[in-house]
């Protein structure tokens, strides 16, 4: 697929990784158009896109020599990647690729780190069941939902993250709900949007 494969690409930038594990770590971001789920808090205009070969691709993300990650985000990466994509990246680009999924599709096993974030709890997102049972970092956006339907996941680490709004009052209301069960279930550890915080892609 990754020689003669054209992909449908939302855009391709350099920037700080706002969230999880690697939170503050340069990266570039690879995000693709298209999803299997419609969630709505998704903040990717699918519509949008340019469609690029790999080598556009390798090109792009060339420019910013800087960073050792690489993030593969979307939409749902895993519908369009395959081994060959990913081992041709890491050859052309010298990077660590990582990968953003929803977890309802199985994975290249070359991928280098895997955040798996469910959106079973959400309107939108309860299309298709997860299927990853297993990633290096567990992302759940968090509303109140019971947490023991993530026990199944097998993870290096689990990140709970207030779901974002522009209403100030409720992004609090999840913030507080977030710390609470953060503080009453201390094998998750809270992550924050810190590229909203400090108004960067």
């Amino acid at each position: 697929m990754a020689t003669n494969y054209i992909y449908k690409i939302n855009e391709i930038f350099y920037s700080l990784q706002g969230e999880g594990f690697h939170s503050g770590t340069p990266a570039v971001f690879v995000r693709f158009s298209g999803c299997n789920l419609h969630c709505a808090f998704c903040d990717t205009l699918h519509q949008h896109g340019m469609m690029m070969s790999m080598q556009e691709i390798v090109d792009e993300v060339n420019k910013y020599p800087n960073a050792s990650l690489l993030v593969l985000t979307g939409g749902e990466p895993s519908l369009f990647i395959d081994e060959a994509f990913v081992a041709e990246l890491k050859t052309a680009t010298g990077k660590l690729v990582a990968i953003e999924t929803n977890g309802t599709r199985d994975l290249p096993k070359n991928i280098d780190w895997v955040t798996f974030s469910p959106k079973n709890a959400f309107a939108g997102g309860e299309a298709e069941p997860g299927v990853l049972t297993r990633c290096d970092e567990l992302k759940v956006v968090y509303l109140g939902q019971d947490l023991s339907q993530y026990d199944r996941i097998e993870a290096k680490h689990r990140f709970l993250q207030p779901c974002f709004s522009p209403d100030a009052t409720l992004c609090q209301q999840y913030m507080q709900a977030c710390v609470d069960a953060v503080m009453s279930h201390p094998h998750w550890r809270l992550s924050l949007q810190i590229h909203r915080t400090l108004n960067i892609r």
